[in-house]
Parts: structure tokens; C-alpha cells; sequence
């Protein structure tokens, strides 16, 4: 596994070393040992998985607040999407920074995304599916997100959407004590 920093204090762009032959290949998605010598959360209690049938659709942007924050691990098995992460620590030296990076099937790239980051992501094909690692089971009373289109992070999604549920569509916009600080 290639470890690259992002522009996000802790959040990684893990890229898969594959060994071939000629059966095909085999790579390594985790290790427990790597990821605690980097400093990284190394157990995850949910396994997940999003399937999205329609270009253009856009997930998110969400987050479990304490005391359920969770890191992610978030992989593009099928399809392709572009991939959001912002950062909302209040006293991380890259707040409100964002990450914008495009996942697809075969570029064998995971993003390690930290605790206290927005996540979201807009399908650049149709039947695109996303896995999730999740270190902290699913708390609907911790759960909450942010408008797609907040001008905070203006962010650019690379197709006009076509499909957001309710709940993404009710968030409101960032304030600075989104935690209640």
C-alpha cells in the first residue's frame, strides 16, 4: 500500500501495489499493523456499501458527530465518482479545506477519511457502487450533514445533479459551531 497526503490534516489517498501474473493480480486493501504504524484508526466495525443507479446523483455531504465520529475508508468498486471530503475540526490546521478526488473501478485507490470531515460524492457513471469501512456503527441521534451546495466550500461538482434524497436536500448550510461549540 502507497500512502499520499492529502490536502486534509490525516486524510490519506491509499493507492493498492499489486503483485501479477498470469491469473491477474492480487493487492492488499488493509492491514491492521500498517495502519496503526502510521497512527491510523485500525478497526472498523461496519462494512458498507452505496450503490447509485443514476449519473449525476450526489450523496451526501455527511458525518456522525461525537460521540459516534467515525473515520472511513471508502473505495469505488464499480463506476466511477467524484469524491468530496471537508474538513469541520474546529482546531485542525486545514479547516474547512476541502478534498475533491475522482474514484473509479480501476484505479485501485481508497481514501482514509478522518474523524470531524464531511464526505460526500457525485456519480460520474451510472450503477456506481461505493464500500465503506466504518469505525463507528451507524447513530441516526449523531448523524447529520451539510447542503450539497454550500457556498463554504463551493464546491464543483463536475455534473448538474440529478438526484438528491430529502434528507441530503434539508441540511443546512456550515456555521462555525456546527458542533455546538
Amino acid at each position: 500500500m502507497l500512502f499520499e497526503p492529502t490536502v486534509i490534516e490525516g486524510m490519506w489517498k491509499i493507492r493498492i501495489e499489486r503483485q501479477t501474473d498470469e491469473r491477474g493480480s492480487f493487492g492488499r486493501i488493509f492491514c491492521e499493523d500498517i495502519f496503526r504504524e502510521r497512527g491510523l484508526t485500525a478497526r472498523f466495525l461496519q462494512i458498507s456499501s452505496s450503490r447509485t443507479i443514476k449519473k449525476g446523483t450526489i450523496r451526501g455531504m455527511h458525518l456522525q458527530r461525537s460521540p459516534s465520529s467515525e473515520v472511513k475508508l471508502v473505495q469505488c468498486i464499480s463506476g466511477a465518482i467524484h469524491d468530496v471530503v471537508c474538513d469541520v475540526r474546529v482546531n485542525s490546521p486545514t479547516y474547512l479545506a476541502k478534498a475533491e478526488i475522482v474514484l473509479e473501478e480501476s484505479d485501485d485507490v481508497l481514501l482514509y477519511i478522518p474523524e470531524g470531515c464531511l464526505h460526500g460524492y457525485q456519480t460520474l457513471r451510472p450503477d456506481s457502487e461505493v464500500y465503506y469501512s466504518i469505525s463507528a456503527r451507524y447513530d441516526p441521534a449523531s448523524a447529520c450533514g451539510v447542503r450539497y451546495d454550500d457556498p463554504t466550500f463551493d464546491i464543483k461538482w463536475p455534473l448538474t445533479p440529478v438526484c438528491l434524497s430529502d434528507r441530503d436536500l434539508s441540511f443546512p448550510n456550515y456555521t462555525n459551531n456546527f458542533f455546538g461549540d
